[in-house]
């Protein structure tokens, strides 16, 4: 589902500011959902005695569990007009599940003050970049657009690099990586502003719009969270 699905309707300026404003609070409220599922996924697997140990001895499974994430997002973003909203909330929510368990094996090296501080500069970040994208009056499709390109030649020059242990690409991916999900924050979040106008149903097909809009901001703030640990994570 996306904002070209349907077309806004003509609504007085006032009542469509009220409609946003509550669209875009329970997005809101979903992501967060999210995060604490995907926090406490991370923090039962972190003292499990059979799970950590099983992801950090099978590279397989570690790989199999990032493939799974990878196909649900896909499903979840391409089938969700033909889901009930039960059903993409449950796909969201196991979602954030397992990019907890995924997460842990990262968590585990780093110190938990390094984590908490990171997730607050992160947080901090995220709010001012989201704000942003709400409040402008500018058009940021066209930037929307040069950042998911810069989004593919990140995946493609991290995956090189995963060969190629190159210091100079790690950091330069870094700091372009934020810089790619500054952007798409404020371009997702002035979509999802555009799209609480086309859901106004108040059942099955707003609450789908809260949901694929609560997982672009998801997957906005957990990846600008591990590339910021890059540069403020303490390792044990």
């Amino acid at each position: 589902m996306n904002e070209n699905d349907m077309a806004p309707l003509t609504i007085p300026a006032g009542q469509a500011e009220d409609i946003q404003r509550r669209f875009i609070t329970k997005v809101y409220g979903w992501m967060t959902a999210g995060l604490l599922v995907t926090a406490v996924s991370a923090s039962l697997t972190l003292t499990s005695g059979a799970i950590l140990p099983l992801l950090l001895s099978s590279r397989w499974m570690f790989i199999g569990l990032i493939a799974l994430q990878l196909g649900l997002v896909i499903w979840l973003s391409a089938r969700i007009q033909s889901m009930t909203a039960i059903t993409a909330t449950l796909v969201f929510c196991g979602y954030s599940a397992l990019t907890g368990v995924t997460l842990s094996t990262i968590f585990l090296l780093y110190t938990a003050e390094s984590l908490a501080s990171t997730f607050f500069v992160t947080a901090g970040t995220f709010g001012a970049t989201a704000a942003f994208g709400a409040l402008t009056k500018r058009d940021l499709s066209g930037m929307g657009g040069f950042m998911t390109m810069g989004l593919f030649g990140l995946i493609i020059a991290s995956v090189v690099n995963m060969f190629l242990q190159n210091d100079t690409i790690y950091w330069l991916t870094t700091y372009v990586g934020i810089l790619i999900f500054v952007g798409l924050t404020a371009y997702d979040m002035q979509k999802i502003k555009a799209m609480s106008l086309t859901v106004l149903d108040g059942g099955e097909t707003e609450q789908k719009g809260a949901i694929i809009g609560a997982l672009s901001l998801y997957l906005d703030f957990i990846n600008l969270f591990l590339l910021m640990l890059r540069l403020l994570g303490r390792r044990k």
